[in-house]
């Protein structure tokens, strides 16, 4: 049984002997055995390595030099068909500091001894690369930042411009010294003059420079500008083409085709400038802008592989300015939407003073079902309203645009406010609106001492008197919403003289999750008027104090009589 065993062991390595053949050779040669555990190494590998020969005994290349790609998979076909072969390896060893990468050429032949398979020799050189070959290496390296970089630093919001700037801060000095994106203007910003027939006109949405062009940057001109391009300029050929379009900057005549006009040649030849590239920012085929790299006094001019990152560059950033755009145009239509909806209310009469103001909980989604409105009434008094339709977005808009025109319908026939309600919320469910709504009305008469207010689910009025008297809550029983036929609304008169503001709010501006809605709307009670004593101001002052937090929409609406003496205006 020993015997047997002892024949299928494989005979083992003479180190002495083997040491004293090789130890002297300036080659670096290692030996393995049949799993790649090194049995010996020379004291040429011991240095190329930077690890003692006893330290190799036992252990694998992978466990030894985790950063060397020794390409395993090889060496095992060796042990497996005999046949030599010649392997390239590169990678880090603790020989040499830094992060230099160092590289091998290897021929890796198989073992035998006494007809048994041993294990793979490898007698390695090492090699340089080129220089060419390192610049390539760096070049390529640093573009790979580029590009992980973009995945992070641009496009962290839905603003346009700053996506511009993320990306032109994102290639200066990285790939430029001076950056520049320029894009369409958008369809639905306030007009520009018109551009002349055969002109581009972009805007110039972002740019910048390294440390030593900055000071000449206002020659070249600063981010908002309009900049109008001729047919014959580089960033027309590169939108009418949507291909990068290179310039080598040798003369004035170079300078004047990348140039928007003849004037800006000067300013181009101010910055040292020698080499551009104008780069489409496209989507789905469709122009955005172009992103224009500039390289100037002695940086190296654009390699094909510079072009070739600044294009994925753009087309990165292109998705998304794309978004971008989209959200300003979005945003801007529903801006427009929710104040054509939200119009400022109607002034009843020269002695009255409104101010209001409309805060979307959600800046992304501009309408919803808040509203508010006075409406001058036949008899000299005038009716205040503010609402709150349940849910957000466009459909709570619509819903509210309905309330609004039922409640001026109504509001003409002279009814007291509960009456309004009732009839207000019988029309609603006769309509078929699914959206129940809160509502508080108060008419005024504006030569009386009181005001008659109705609520439908809505939270109280404040009340800020003159002088000294200070800030009270109306005491009004809140009816049930809107829209729920149920019905049984009260009027309640609360003092309310000339001078006195009438604060009106949504419930917005005071709930907060967690706190019980009496405290919230409790704290109203330190509303005062600012020092201006001005409505407008007012309201700002609440929303700064109230507003931050919010989960809801917010609709406020001050309003007064003035003081009248003599049967003219007089003071507040």
């Amino acid at each position: 049984m020993q015997a047997d065993e002892h024949a299928d062991s494989p005979t083992p390595l003479d180190s002495v002997a083997l040491a004293a053949v090789i130890a002297g050779t300036t080659a670096a040669v290692g030996v393995l055995d049949t799993e790649l555990r090194y049995l010996y190494v020379n004291p040429a590998l011991e240095r190329i390595n930077g690890i003692p020969a006893a330290a190799h005994l036992g252990r694998t290349v992978a466990e030894l030099l985790p950063e060397i790609d020794a390409r395993e998979d090889l060496m095992l076909a060796v042990l497996a068909d005999g046949r030599t072969r010649e392997i390239a390896s590169s990678g880090q060893t603790p020989a040499a500091s830094g992060t230099l990468r160092r590289y091998w050429h290897g021929a890796y032949h198989r073992l035998e001894v006494a007809g048994r398979v041993v294990g793979v020799a490898a007698v390695l050189m090492e090699v340089m690369a080129s220089d060419a070959e390192q610049r390539q290496l760096a070049q390529a390296r640093r573009h790979l930042s580029l590009l992980d970089a973009a995945n992070t630093r641009v496009g962290t919001t839905l603003d346009l411009d700053t996506t511009c700037a993320e990306l032109v801060d994102l290639v200066v000095p990285g790939l430029a010294d001076l950056a520049t994106i320029e894009v369409f203007p958008p369809d639905v910003a306030p007009p520009v003059r018109p551009a002349p027939p055969g002109v581009t006109r972009l805007r110039r949405a972002a740019l910048t420079a390294v440390a030593g062009l900055r000071e000449r940057l206002a020659r070249f001109g600063v981010a908002g500008d309009y900049v109008d391009y001729q047919e014959d300029a580089a960033v027309t050929r590169c939108l009418a083409t949507n291909q990068p379009v290179v310039e080598n900057l040798t003369g004035d005549q170079q300078l004047g085709r990348l140039a928007p006009s003849p004037e800006r040649v000067a300013a181009y030849r101010a910055l040292g400038m020698h080499s551009a590239v104008i780069v489409p920012v496209s989507v789905r085929g469709g122009p955005i802008g172009v992103l224009g790299l500039v390289r100037a006094g002695d940086s190296p001019t654009f390699t094909e592989q510079d072009v070739v990152v600044a294009r994925e560059l753009a087309g990165r950033a292109a998705v998304d300015l794309d978004h971008a755009r989209r959200f300003t145009h979005e945003h801007t239509i529903a801006l427009e939407l929710q104040r054509s909806l939200l119009s400022e209310p109607r002034q009843p009469h020269p002695h009255i003073e409104v101010a209001t103001r409309y805060l979307p909980a959600d800046r992304s989604v501009l309408v919803g079902g808040d509203w508010f409105d006075i409406i001058p009434l036949p008899d000299g008094r005038h009716l205040k309203a503010i609402g709150d339709v349940m849910g957000h977005g466009v459909e709570a808009a619509v819903a509210m645009s309905h309330y609004r025109s039922l409640l001026r319908l109504l509001a003409d026939e002279k009814l007291p406010p509960h009456r309004i309600l009732e009839q207000l919320d019988r029309m609603v469910e006769r309509s078929g609106l699914d959206r129940a709504a809160t509502c508080l009305l108060a008419v005024v008469d504006r030569s009386g001492g009181t005001c008659q207010v109705s609520s439908a689910g809505h939270l109280p009025p404040v009340f800020i008197d003159p002088g000294a008297a200070g800030t009270r809550l109306g005491d009004v029983p809140a009816g049930p919403p809107l829209g729920t036929g149920f019905g049984g609304y009260r009027t309640t008169e609360v003092r309310c003289a000339p001078g006195t503001v009438l604060f009106m709010y949504t419930d917005g501006l005071v709930e907060r999750r967690g706190e019980d809605i009496d405290v919230s709307v409790g704290r109203l009670r330190e509303l005062k008027l600012p020092a201006s004593r001005n409505l407008e101001d007012l309201v700002d002052e609440v929303l700064d104090r109230f507003g931050p937090g919010a989960e809801d929409d917010i609709a406020v609406m001050a309003s007064r009589t003035r003081r009248t003496h003599g049967g003219g205006p007089g003071r507040w």
